[in-house]
């Protein structure tokens, strides 16, 4: 078994769905990263062992709350590593 923060997924997903629609910033990994710790370091881990752990997290996923906080929080990110890339 390993201990999985089911989180870092739903952002890393995000990210690259928010990053598709923009055209006016950089997109290296550098600043992806910084983008994804940016936001994982401002919303609740969702930690997840097993498969059953994983469907739960996974379903609480479509409710329009947790999906709007990431997106917001990503698009926080998204502004502020954009206007300060530290490459």
């Amino acid at each position: 078994m390993k201990i999985q923060n089911y989180m870092e997924e739903v952002v890393q997903d995000e990210l690259e769905l928010l990053l598709a629609e923009r055209e006016d910033i950089c997109k290296c990994q550098k600043c992806k990263f910084d983008m994804m710790v940016w936001t994982l370091n401002r919303l609740p881990p969702k930690y997840v062992i097993t498969d059953r752990g994983r469907l739960y997290t996974k379903l609480k996923e479509q409710e329009v709350q947790f999906k709007a906080d990431v997106v917001k929080e990503l698009t926080k990110a998204i502004d502020f590593v954009s206007g300060n890339p530290k490459h």
